[in-house]
């Protein structure tokens, strides 16, 4: 087990997500089931990585609102220290709202992040210590580019290795001038096409995407393709990993604990190949909770599957 922590920066918020129950119909109300939960990339990558037993110190923002206390509150219940949230005045909680059809596809999603304006360069370079004593810091990229420019310097600094969640494709951009200081970068299909500046549609564009990455200077680069799996790349191996049928429930924080599980593999020397095959069955499971985050997440659940 690694004896150090891993610093996580980013979104936390919280989540609700609509399953519509019929087909949509625009411009009326729609039976559907609604559920609210805790959320934000950063902070479901916390979580997981928390619930494997990994030390974890969060870095992020919420408003001083209720909202705010009940990410507190869980993120505390399993274990991940939340000193050093900043707590806003100025702006509520993250919040992001996903709509879904009856066949669970993404039909439309909305969130607002403002609150995270309080992770300013200053307070990050203020916060350096964390940085300098973590094992790893993982961000996302919700964070502002220069909040982003200025992790990274100290990182380099501190010859501390990052981990990247480019988020969303609008926001993957942030990530492009900084791709050969990136440890690992962990995008999906569009985000990759993004990234790698070329189409992704298969299995052998989304490899030869991940060795683009690579050739830019990341390290490792996972590249996942839903329902056909997950690739990854290094300077010397590469591999796909099919993915494992399941009846989704809600694709919401999969790729979150794909990204922890392989962190938390490769911080405990667990082979890359390996590494990526617990992060699918992490994502296996996350996707048949409505929840964002498995609740009963263990190494052991991992491989039992």
């Amino acid at each position: 087990m690694s004896d150090g922590y891993v610093l996580v920066v980013g979104a936390a918020g919280i989540d609700t997500k609509g399953h519509a129950l019929a087909p949509l119909q625009p411009g009326t109300s729609n039976p559907g089931r609604i559920r609210s939960t805790s959320g934000g990339v950063a902070r479901n990558i916390s979580e997981n990585l928390a619930r494997l037993g990994q030390d974890v110190v969060l870095l992020s923002a919420v408003g001083n609102d209720p909202s705010g206390e009940r990410i507190r509150r869980r993120l505390e219940t399993v274990g991940v220290d939340t000193d050093y949230l900043v707590v806003s005045s100025a702006h509520r909680t993250a919040a992001y709202i996903a709509l879904y059809d009856a066949q669970k596809a993404l039909i439309h999603s909305l969130d607002d992040m403002r609150v995270l304006v309080a992770l300013t360069p200053q307070l990050i370079y203020r916060r350096r210590g964390l940085i300098h004593d973590a094992d790893m810091v993982v961000i996302d990229s919700n964070l502002s580019e220069s909040a982003i420019k200025s992790l990274l310097k100290q990182a380099t600094a501190y010859d501390v290795p990052v981990v990247a969640d480019p988020t969303s494709t609008s926001l993957a951009e942030r990530l492009k001038p900084h791709l050969a200081d990136l440890y690992m970068v962990t995008p999906n299909a569009p985000e990759a096409e993004v990234l790698a500046g070329q189409t992704v549609k298969t299995r052998g564009q989304a490899l030869k995407a991940a060795k683009k990455l690579v050739a830019q200077g990341v390290d490792i680069a996972v590249v996942t393709l839903a329902e056909k799996g997950v690739v990854y790349a290094t300077d010397d191996t590469s591999g796909h990993i099919p993915a494992l049928s399941t009846n989704v429930v809600d694709i919401t924080g999969a790729s979150d604990a794909m990204s922890a599980a392989i962190i938390f593999a490769l911080l405990n020397d667990f082979p890359l190949d390996e590494a990526v095959r617990l992060g699918a069955s992490a994502a296996f499971l996350t996707l048949q909770t409505e929840d964002s985050v498995v609740r009963g997440l263990t190494l052991d659940l991992l491989y039992d599957i």
